[in-house]
């Protein structure tokens, strides 16, 4: 596992949801008491327009889960700051964090790998493939 000391925290949220804030707020005193220092927030907001109403609990983006200028800016950020990781306090699948991780080049972990974590802020051990190299899902 690797250490990690400073995050951005990432949100997308409904255009309806006003407590927004307040959600990274808490997020952000969750990854303090792990021993994280946020270095930047960034809020991607869904529903704004007359267009995303209808599409606000949907992704803007099957990959990355946010819009292409919101990814843009935090993988800027990432790298002027010199960041650890990015937090996400959107649940993301597997395919999604494979996606940001490779596009951001740092670990991605989101609230509930946060939740799970209780003693301290580390990047989970996971064997990364190649993003597009889905395995089937075969379940009987």
């Amino acid at each position: 596992m690797t250490t990690i000391r400073s995050v951005v925290l990432v949100g997308l949220f409904s255009a309806k949801d006003r407590e927004y804030q307040d959600r990274l707020d808490a997020l952000e005193a969750q990854v303090t008491a792990l021993g994280g220092r946020v270095l930047g927030r960034f809020v991607q907001r869904r529903g704004v327009s007359d267009g995303g109403v209808r599409l606000m609990t949907a992704p803007l983006s099957r990959r990355f889960l946010i819009g292409p200028g919101k990814l843009d800016e935090i993988a800027a950020t990432c790298s002027s700051k010199h960041v650890d990781a990015v937090v996400f306090i959107n649940d993301l699948s597997g395919y999604q964090r494979r996606w940001l991780s490779t596009r951001l080049g740092r670990s991605v972990l989101t609230q509930a790998d946060l939740d799970q974590s209780g003693h301290g802020l580390a990047s989970p051990t996971r064997t990364h493939r190649r993003p597009g190299r889905e395995r089937p899902n075969h379940r009987r």
